[in-house]
């Protein structure tokens, strides 16, 4: 999940970490030795300990020192001084972030806090004894953190049955959306889609008419498998009916209805009404181009992408007619529009065992979890960071120090992903207004973007263990997957059943039957301890 903006206060190559996260002598049941807590027992008149803590850098235009700003200052005025403790904030470029932190972390050298989107890589730590368990340290100094997240969303953070990190609370669980633009559509008579036949059709007619009277329309934009652009809930449109063992535990590419679903993209592929370099944008900068410039009658990524400014701001400008707005039109056999949503955890955070300050360290995530903290960190003062309107804080756009570098200071408020004032209905109106700066359409279009993409919405299936031979193969085959979408999209027509059955092959041989073998014993253990 998990896709940044600059908007003011708006908003997977581990080789090997056993012998690099080996730091202490502690094995991967024990706490932190009083020696690993020097801060925790610190008196005021003791020099302060620093605490290092992880902070992406998303490169954002403009953006203040990210170890220096009004935010960072209020951390060490709030949290450092009464703890005699200086929080120093290490900068991982966003992009880089997961081979940036296993060189941290082979070299004894992660912060005290560090982070990941990506579960499996957290495992992959946990495993290599690479991680401090956590259950006496939160039963300890973490009473608050325990009462905010809960149960089900710490439970995302255990391996083996410890606590090994702390899953950031995702308040808000929409994921991918789709979008057209309406302004092509009223100028051509039709309506929204809301099948797929019906979006064929828009899609041609915006290739033969380009109501935008634009120099290169594309129908479709998207861009290289994994890279934001997604093809939404397509895929699960064409799935055929299924067990709930089958479904939760079956590889997507063996799923009833898949290959169908990939023969239908490359046929749009193959009338050129998908970008036609799409497999060859591995930054998403000619999709983001595309979009921004006019060209896309459709679209589908993140819920809330049309909202981001990099997208936003030059639309605006190109083509300022331009008016998009989300869109269901992938039905299943079932009449529902099925669509993945985020589970309730985010972010992973955890404590390396090279750490000297676990005690402290679960002191800052406890003290995080404070309502008082979280709304300042996230929204800041009232009048100068941000105004009130209907009971919900609006951005005030801000420069130099007081700019926050990601959506709602996401990156320094490791305990919770996504607006939090206690309410689904009111984090949605507020993350909206966040991101939509003022502007009272994108805000319309970012509620009603979150109320489709929710609907008919399933989550992944919690196993409560991890899957070893995910562990094992996850990045092989995670890459093969990317791969093998690409190429199925892009091939010919002719040689599309044979490629399929080919690649399928290769993929399976490369540890996705292992993986599917797994699930389905680990999903019987899940069922047969409920009975």
């Amino acid at each position: 999940m998990k896709k940044t903006t600059s908007i003011m206060f708006s908003i997977m190559l581990l080789a090997s970490v056993a012998a690099g996260c080996g730091g202490n002598d502690k094995k991967s049941g024990e706490t932190a030795s009083p020696e690993a807590s020097t801060a925790a027992s610190a008196s005021p008149s003791d020099p302060p300990v620093t605490l290092t803590v992880e902070v992406f850098d998303r490169g954002v235009q403009g953006q203040p020192d990210l170890n220096n700003n009004m935010w960072t200052k209020y951390v060490n005025e709030q949290f450092g001084k009464p703890n005699n403790a200086i929080v120093e904030y290490v900068s991982v470029p966003r992009s880089q972030e997961v081979d940036k932190l296993n060189v941290l972390m082979a070299a004894n050298q992660a912060p005290d806090i560090s982070f990941t989107y990506d579960g499996t890589l957290v495992t992959r730590y946990a495993k290599s004894n690479g991680l401090y368990t956590l259950d006496e340290l939160l039963e300890k100094e973490g009473q608050q953190l325990k009462s905010y997240l809960g149960e089900k969303v710490l439970s995302y953070g255990k391996y083996d049955g410890k606590q090994v990190s702390i899953p950031g609370k995702r308040t808000l669980i929409a994921w991918n959306g789709m979008f057209i633009r309406k302004d092509w559509l009223d100028s051509l008579g039709m309506p929204v889609p809301t099948t797929r036949d019906e979006l064929y059709e828009v899609l041609v007619a915006f290739r033969d008419k380009n109501p935008g009277n634009v120099n290169g329309v594309i129908p479709w934009a998207t861009a290289a498998a994994g890279m934001n652009y997604t093809f939404g809930n397509l895929v699960q449109s064409f799935w055929g009916d299924m067990s709930e063992e089958e479904f939760v535990t079956t590889t997507n590419w063996l799923k009833p209805g898949n290959k169908e679903a990939f023969e239908w993209l490359n046929k749009l592929y193959n009338e050129k009404l998908i970008s036609p370099d799409f497999a060859l944008d591995k930054t998403t900068k000619q999709a983001d181009a595309d979009v921004s410039n006019g060209k896309v009658g459709f679209y589908a990524a993140n819920w809330d992408y049309p909202l981001l400014q990099k997208i936003r701001d030059p639309l605006l400008q190109n083509a300022p007619d331009a008016n998009y707005v989300p869109v269901d039109t992938f039905k299943n056999y079932e009449g529902k529009y099925l669509k993945e949503v985020y589970n309730e955890n985010g972010l992973f955070s955890f404590i390396p065992k090279s750490s000297k300050n676990a005690e402290l360290a679960m002191k800052y995530l406890n003290w995080m979890a404070n309502p008082e903290v979280l709304f300042f960190l996230q929204f800041g003062q009232e009048g100068i960071n941000h105004k009130l309107v209907d009971g919900i804080p609006q951005g005030i756009a801000q420069t130099g120090e007081n700019m926050q570098m990601s959506n709602l200071n996401l990156d320094y408020t490791l305990v919770v992903n996504g607006a939090e004032l206690g309410d689904t209905e009111k984090n949605v109106r507020t993350y909206a207004a966040a991101l939509a700066a003022g502007d009272k359409n994108y805000e319309k279009l970012a509620i009603d973007s979150y109320k489709i993409n929710t609907t008919d919405g399933y989550t992944g299936f919690y196993y409560g263990v991890p899957n070893e031979a995910n562990i094992k193969y996850g990045k092989t085959l995670g890459d093969m997957n990317k791969q093998m979408i690409d190429r199925l999209v892009v091939a010919k027509p002719a040689e599309f059943d044979a490629l399929y059955d080919k690649l399928v092959k290769e993929y399976m041989d490369a540890g996705g039957k292992a993986v599917q073998d797994e699930n389905v014993k680990n999903y019987r253990e899940v069922i047969a301890n409920k009975k």
